[in-house]
């Protein structure tokens, strides 16, 4: 089967534009669907003297691999790189919506997002935290999970859009609980691990240092982990996350656990930043995203690295087939 991905062409005045056009260029083995406004990703690879040339999506025909064409969604608002408009706002989560609805009817196999700026949807007056809450949202799935890979390390985020100050108190024993076995039961389902095996951060320093440092490790972290390695999943921790990430430890473990943000992902990004890829796990259908930003001062320049966005493509076929 040649899988039909459809990829969202992201914030307009910011790099997603650049990356697609890029992608017209780049040989998969699955048809790409840009979904996007037309005359914007046509000025933009005029600004890029990149030679670009779309069809119009076919849904009627059978999909070819290394096909490139595109669904089209207009901007609301005239767009050039690097300045946010509010006023688009309501146009990207157009285009997540079309590639949503297009996956859960089975027309997509899945779907690649290039990246969106938060702020200037909230400045819309559209509350907005991000991709994998707002797709958990359209999909009405109580539990998924944002996990970033990269060559050699898998990290999955107990919290993941939330001022430091919240993160605590959002580490519940429900809330670990639930993600733990999203993560374990998707490894299993889309990435064929039998019996995966996953590597848990605490939260504190030191992982709380028997108490001295921080409880919740002690009264949240340890009894959850008990409880579930008694029904037969493979979790060791909650470990100290500044040496979590060592050889030794990441050579016994298909993922890791981070309990926040900023805890796992810089490690992640240090690793294989261009290369890693954000999937979100427990979704009825398969997206994968980019491990990056809008870059606005990158946009219309040449600049940007489209090797995130491909390495999100080359996931996206893999999970979908």
């Amino acid at each position: 089967m040649i899988p039909r991905i459809a990829i969202t062409s992201g914030e307009p005045a910011g790099i997603g534009p650049d990356l697609c056009v890029e992608l017209a260029s780049m040989p998969f083995a699955a048809e790409l669907v840009l979904i996007g406004d037309r005359e914007l990703l046509q000025s933009r690879a005029g600004q890029l003297h990149r030679p670009l040339q779309l069809a119009d999506y076919r849904g009627d025909s059978p999909p070819r691999a290394g096909h490139v064409c595109l669904s089209p969604v207009p901007l609301t608002a005239p767009a050039s790189p690097g300045q946010l408009n509010s006023a688009n706002a309501a146009y990207v989560l157009a285009t997540l919506d079309r590639a949503v609805e297009g996956c859960q009817c089975e027309e997509f196999q899945a779907m690649v997002t290039a990246p969106v700026h938060k702020a200037v949807i909230n400045d819309a007056g559209i509350a907005f935290s991000g991709h994998t809450e707002y797709l958990a949202h359209k999909c009405g799935t109580a539990q998924v999970v944002m996990m970033l890979a990269a060559p050699g390390l898998r990290v999955a985020l107990v919290t993941t859009h939330l001022p430091l100050s919240q993160v605590a108190a959002a580490i519940t024993p429900q809330r670990l609980e639930a993600v733990i076995r999203c993560t374990h039961d998707q490894l299993q389902a889309r990435f064929h691990i039998a019996r995966p095996r996953i590597l848990v951060a605490g939260l504190n320093p030191h992982a709380g240092e028997q108490g001295h440092l921080g409880h919740e490790e002690r009264d949240i972290i340890e009894p959850v982990i008990a409880k579930l390695q008694r029904e037969g999943l493979q979790l060791t921790g909650p470990l100290p996350a500044d040496t979590l990430f060592t050889p030794p430890w990441l050579q016994q473990a298909d993922a890791v656990l981070a309990m926040y943000h900023d805890q796992g992902l810089p490690v992640l990004k240090h690793m294989g930043f261009g290369q890693a890829v954000n999937i979100t796990l427990g979704l009825p259908i398969v997206r994968t995203s980019v491990d990056h930003g809008t870059a606005l001062d990158k946009a219309g320049t040449g600049a940007a690295d489209a090797g995130s966005l491909a390495a999100a493509i080359r996931c996206a076929i893999d999970l979908c087939v």
